[in-house]
């Protein structure tokens, strides 16, 4: 009974997420991305990114622009300051969609989740 009340309230629903998957680095998993995110944002769907790593490419850093970028939070790390997605700031802002790269990257020391997939079970 406590379940199918849940459900009907949505209390406890969890979002749904889409994973794209490539054979190889370079064949357009996060490009592909971020074109369904620029067209869920001219649809009027509120979105963000989480995280993005362009790896340089121009190509993929243009279709990013015009699209709101939570910040990173700075983590410091033997005497650099590593960048990290802020997984706070990104479910505290509430979006409708939000896109993070490099799923499987493992996090700093001191993160709160070893992995970003992890970090990515939080904000759904």
């Amino acid at each position: 009974m406590l379940d199918r009340v849940r459900r009907e309230a949505g209390a406890g629903a969890r979002g749904r997420h889409r994973i794209y998957l490539g054979i190889a680095p370079g064949v357009g998993k996060t490009y592909t991305a971020l074109e369904e995110l620029q067209r869920r944002k001219a649809r009027g769907t509120d979105v963000v990114i989480g995280f993005l790593e362009t790896h340089g490419r121009p190509h993929t850093a243009e279709l990013a622009e015009g699209l709101e970028v939570v910040r990173r939070k700075q983590i410091p790390y033997k005497g650099v300051t590593v960048e990290e997605m802020d997984t706070d700031a990104v479910v505290r802002r509430k979006p409708a969609v939000a896109l993070v790269d490099e799923i499987a990257h493992t996090n700093a020391p001191g993160s709160v989740h070893e992995k970003r997939w992890q970090d990515v079970q939080d904000i759904l």
